[in-house]
């Protein structure tokens, strides 16, 4: 299973961007797609995730009504809507997902099988 995301770049504070993120090599279901970011020097943290059908929605409060989750499960995509960015947004960002066979909490990244290779993401204030 790959993930390769894309979308992300050089942007002023108040933008917005929008980051995908392709699933292939195997069919996945009942599997989460989740976005963390890594700042440098800071830990990876979460940003948001979002359930199969699409039912359920988790966000950070740092990004609570500022970032949108969705997915396209005929496209084996996710997309992270990010609006009214800020410099503290400026993180490269990862997607994840698990196998689908098993619960998992969407806010830990050591529940996730696979992950992108990250997608920088500037905002200059």
């Amino acid at each position: 299973v790959q993930l390769v995301e894309s979308g992300g770049g050089l942007v002023q504070a108040g933008d917005s961007l929008r980051l995908s993120c392709v699933v292939s090599g195997r069919t996945l279901r009942g599997n989460v797609m989740g976005w963390f970011r890594q700042a440098p020097g800071k830990d990876r943290e979460f940003v948001a995730a979002i359930s199969f059908v699409g039912g359920t929605v988790y966000y950070a409060d740092s990004v609570k009504g500022r970032f949108t989750i969705s997915r396209d499960n005929d496209k084996n995509t996710s997309y992270l809507q990010m609006n009214s960015l800020k410099s503290e947004d400026t993180a490269v960002y990862y997607c994840a997902t698990n196998e689908g066979t098993s619960w998992i909490q969407p806010r830990r990244a050591d529940g996730y099988d696979y992950w992108g290779q990250g997608t920088q993401v500037t905002v200059s204030s």
